[in-house]
């Protein structure tokens, strides 16, 4: 798991694990849990039975008399916006899932064998590493086994060829893992960096 995997994962659960317990608070109240089962709510907490409101009638009228209460529909405009981009960024994240295994030998797998996608994306990137004119190289695949995606970031010398590199990729470590798996050449994504370098002084 990468960093950025892992700190989207843990923020989803934080806002999961709030927006449950806030849902829970309101639908206890919703259908009167409180009252039927003789539950605690929690201290300061607004709703507590069906016919309760956030704001009464007369806060309503004691705040619509302040200038900022006139913000509020900016507020909420901002709110439902965040809920849309999150809505968006989780949808974004289950279709970026990663295959888990791949059939090795074609699909159907021949006599059950599979390869962890990881195993494969770290093999790809080990070989292309070794490339020359590559400093660094990552790999990730995604998408289904049938319909996997390989996502390559190089990490070129300050000579390194472009062209050259790609072609290189293409018949060495890409080739290696479809004749090692037996599987067809995946969409393939290469993103080309430069690593940073001092400036040379002439003197």
């Amino acid at each position: 798991m990468t960093p950025r995997s892992a700190l989207n994962r843990s923020l989803l659960a934080c806002a999961g694990l709030v927006l449950l317990g806030g849902g829970l608070l309101i639908l206890f109240a919703g259908l009167d849990l409180y009252r039927r089962h003789d539950l605690v709510p929690p201290a300061g907490w607004p709703l507590t039975a069906p016919a309760d409101v956030l704001l009464g009638s007369a806060d309503r009228v004691r705040w619509s008399s302040q200038g900022w209460w006139w913000w509020w529909p900016a507020i909420i405009a901002a709110l439902v916006l965040a809920a849309l981009l999150a809505l968006w960024w989780l949808l974004a994240q289950l279709s970026r899932r990663r295959p888990g295994s791949l059939p090795v030998g074609g699909t159907p797998p021949q006599e059950g064998v599979e390869l962890r996608d990881r195993a494969l994306a770290d093999a790809i990137a080990t070989e292309a590493g070794g490339l020359p004119g590559v400093d660094d190289a990552t790999v990730r695949i995604t998408g289904r086994p049938a319909h996997h995606h390989a996502h390559v970031g190089l990490t070129l010398t300050p000579e390194g060829a472009p062209g050259a590199t790609l072609g290189a990729l293409c018949e060495g470590p890409l080739r290696t893992a479809r004749r090692s798996t037996g599987l067809p050449d995946p969409p393939t994504e290469v993103r080309l960096h430069v690593a940073r370098h001092k400036p040379h002084r002439a003197e």
